[in-house]
């Protein structure tokens, strides 16, 4: 810092007193006011202040340059403040305060010497204000008004700049053009940075170059070497030197690390190590089975180097394969979509190309972001079991058939090269009624039971086709045999009927309704035909009246049933179904009289008519049962 002295006549308030006051211009940024003493010292009047009544006075303050060097050891005088009115004869006392008035500054109170006391350091305070005054002894009188001063700590340069925010990490993308901004390092000097070049810092690269510099001022680091590649090098570590005093010898100096990672850009294509790609696979593999992976390297991460296999056109026409890209490891995954058989095709051939996801035109051309090569595929030959013609086999055979009647054949083979024989039988497992044998040569099955629909309606069994060779490879296959009705089953009443008619029923009622069940299954469901017993002469009683729906009715004739006249009257009913041929049964009805309730019901079922139809001696029998029955209950 530059001290500029200069000087000022300063007119006090009371007219006839002229007081000539000599500062130290030290307050940076301004000077109060300038004043040119009697003996020519630059000095800076800042104040004036007195506790004393003023009164005219031709004195002046006089003292030298007050400024103190810091971190300076030696102790002792700095200046020396003196009235104008001093002669020397010990008359002026002066006195100090203010700022480390006492314990830091002293002052001599005869000759108006000023003394340090301690070492100072200037980032600690960097300037004191002290007060003075000069009291004459005899009148206890202010020779001098009360003034103010600055004691300045001048700097020295003894603190390192030192780098802020550290460690300093920066990315930026690769292929960055030369002077791409990577960073900017800030450092800081606790120094005077108003005083020489004590806090003037320039910034240079100790590692690093020639891939990086640095802007000596600022610390802007930058690229100065062009399209950096992270294929190559993806992290730097520059190195960066701050010096105070403009880098110039005896200055203080540190550093600072920058770690710099180039960020991926897509500047690499999928490329195919190998032109021809081989893989092996069994016949029998199942479909959806890996049969191979290819990969195909690209230089890139992330979603740069994300990429989509595809299958050309085959070259082959099959579109036995399909390829898969493994999200995780960007392989490409070759699966079986169709299965194989060796005896059929052995070989495929095929182009797979990989293309990038996410392409960018400003690195590579649009082709260089894909790539292709050829896989072939070799068939493995697997001894397998026979395989059937058919995967399931069903017949059908009615149930009259007669025993050896052939109801089918089945026919498997041995699909390999050696095509060996096959012998096929039953699973007896499987067969639990024994009711077919399967020739083992040709396959034919035939019956060796008589069949029953009603028994069994299906016949289902497995059979076992094995290979005559040394490793009896078989496989199996369900064979269901459904047996056909026939009419073999004559029909019956659904139920063992007791119709009763009530006395006083006059003709065309109907007194009972019947139906029929048949265990035969006719394809085109049951018809059956009611009917009664021909006779010679007309039943004058009651009539069957057939409803066409399977059902009937019996319906009354004539009037006038009394239980005096009759008790019981016996009805043929003749049922019939629709087979070929024609089945028949004929079931006689009993139909008892009653002495209905007035709602038609009839209370004894028919008992009444029963016990009237009795002979006389079972009649006393059955009353004497029902005395003693009824003299035991009331006994209870």
């Amino acid at each position: 810092m530059q001290i500029k002295i200069h000087s000022r006549t300063v007119k006090m308030a009371t007219s006839k007193v002229l007081a000539i006051v000599t500062v130290f211009s030290i307050i940076p940024g301004g000077i109060l006011s300038d004043i040119k003493g009697p003996r020519g010292l630059e000095t800076q009047h800042l104040a004036q202040k007195s506790t004393y009544p003023q009164r005219r006075l031709k004195r002046s303050w006089i003292w030298t340059q007050l400024f103190v060097p810091e971190e300076d050891p030696s102790l002792g005088v700095i200046g020396q403040i003196k009235s104008g009115s001093d002669r020397g004869d010990l008359s002026i006392k002066y006195i100090l305060t203010g700022e480390g008035a006492g314990d830091i500054f002293e002052i001599d109170e005869y000759s108006g010497e000023i003394r340090k006391l301690k070492k100072l350091d200037r980032e600690e305070k960097a300037f004191y204000v002290l007060q003075a005054q000069a009291i004459n002894r005899n009148t206890n009188e202010p020779e001098e008004p009360q003034s103010e001063f600055i004691v300045k700590v001048q700097d020295i340069n003894d603190n390192v700049p030192q780098f802020q925010n550290e460690p300093y990490v920066s990315s930026i993308p690769e292929m960055s053009p030369a002077g791409t901004t990577v960073a900017q390092v800030t450092a800081t000097d606790a120094d005077d940075p108003m005083f020489g070049n004590n806090a003037k810092l320039i910034y240079s690269i100790l590692q690093g170059e020639p891939y990086f510099s640095v802007e000596p001022k600022t610390g802007i680091v930058v690229t100065s070497w062009p399209d950096l590649d992270r294929e190559t090098r993806d992290e730097y570590l520059v190195v960066i030197q701050v010096q105070d005093m403009l880098g110039l010898s005896g200055g203080y100096s540190s550093s600072t690390t920058l770690t710099v990672i180039l960020t991926d850009v897509n500047d690499n294509g999928p490329t195919f190590q190998r032109q021809l790609y081989t893989f092996n696979v069994p016949e029998n593999a199942a479909i959806g089975s890996t049969v191979g992976r290819i990969i195909a390297d690209d230089g890139d991460i992330g979603i740069n180097a994300r990429m989509t296999y595809s299958l050309e056109d085959d070259l082959e026409e099959s579109s036995t394969f399909i390829i898969k890209t493994d999200p995780v490891t960007q392989e490409g995954q070759l699966l079986l979509a169709k299965p194989l058989d060796y005896e059929s095709k052995r070989r495929y051939k095929m182009a797979v190309e990989a293309i990038n996801d996410h392409v960018d035109t400003r690195f590579l051309p649009l082709e260089e972001f894909k790539d292709s090569t050829t896989i072939k595929i070799v068939v493995r030959d697997v001894d397998e079991p026979p395989a059937f013609v058919s995967p399931v086999y069903e017949w059908k055979v009615p149930e009259n058939a007669a025993v050896g009647t052939v109801v089918g054949s089945i026919s498997a083979r041995d699909t390999d090269i050696h095509n060996s024989p096959i012998r096929y039988s039953i699973d007896k497992r499987s067969d639990a009624t024994k009711s077919f044998r399967i020739d083992a040569n040709n396959g034919t099955i035939a019956i060796v039971k008589a069949l029953d629909r009603e028994t069994s309606s299906w016949h289902n069994f497995t059979i076992e086709a094995k290979e005559e060779t040394q490793n009896h490879l078989s496989s199996s296959v369900v064979v269901f045999i459904k047996v056909l009705d026939i009419n073999d089953n004559v029909p019956r009443l659904a139920r063992d009927y007791q119709p009763y008619i009530c006395e006083g029923t006059q003709a065309g009622e109907l007194i009972q309704l019947l139906s029929a069940v048949d265990v035969d299954n006719p394809e085109e469901g049951h018809h059956f035909y009611f009917s009664m017993v021909p006779e010679k002469h007309i039943n004058p009683n009651f009539t069957i009246r057939d409803n066409q729906d399977n059902t009937a009715g019996i319906v009354t004739r004539r009037s006038t049933f009394t239980l005096k006249d009759r008790a019981h009257y016996f009805l043929p009913v003749v049922v019939a179904d629709s087979g070929t041929p024609t089945l028949s049964s004929t079931s006689t009805l009993t139909i008892s009289v009653c002495r209905c309730q007035p709602a038609g019901h009839c209370p004894t079922a028919g008992v009444e008519s029963l016990l009237l139809s009795l002979d006389p001696g079972v009649k006393t029998v059955l009353g004497i049962l029902v005395c003693l029955v009824t003299i035991t209950a009331e006994m209870n």
